[in-house]
């Protein structure tokens, strides 16, 4: 009986330790706390139609699901390009009527000192209001 024991919780131990190397990345928070800045700065950001740019994205994946088609936000990936700027990405994947898969990558940059968030792909520019010009 006592070898039942031990093999349960070294399979739930094991079970644990599994879990912890293999969870998933958006359980894990971004170690730069920079990078996070530049996250939420995209994230929080105006969008077309939208309060912010994350519930844009959501907000497609909803209506899809609504219109009983497929679509999946991918993660939210952050690299550091120079000084005060990051480049942050997501991928859109759509099903479409015919059941072909669409996938559109958002790239977007931040600049973290003037506080702007610039599209940096055409499926970025359709996300983001554009600024209005400066008067001459």
């Amino acid at each position: 009986m006592k070898i039942i024991h031990y093999a349960v919780v070294a399979v739930l131990v094991l079970g644990a330790v599994y879990y912890l190397w293999m969870k998933p990345p958006s359980l894990n928070p971004i170690p730069d706390s920079r990078a996070a800045e530049a996250l939420a700065l995209v994230q929080s950001h105006q969008a077309q139609g939208y309060p912010t740019i994350l519930e844009a994205m959501t907000g497609h994946v909803r209506s899809m699901s609504e219109r009983n088609r497929v679509a999946r936000l991918g993660e939210w990936r952050v690299k550091y390009v120079a000084g005060d700027q990051y480049e942050i990405r997501v991928q859109l994947r759509d099903q479409g009527v015919t059941g072909q898969w669409f996938e559109r990558e958002f790239i977007w940059h931040a600049d973290l000192s003037s506080k702007k968030v610039n599209a940096a792909s055409l499926a970025a520019d359709g996300v983001t209001p554009k600024e209005p010009d400066a008067a001459p």
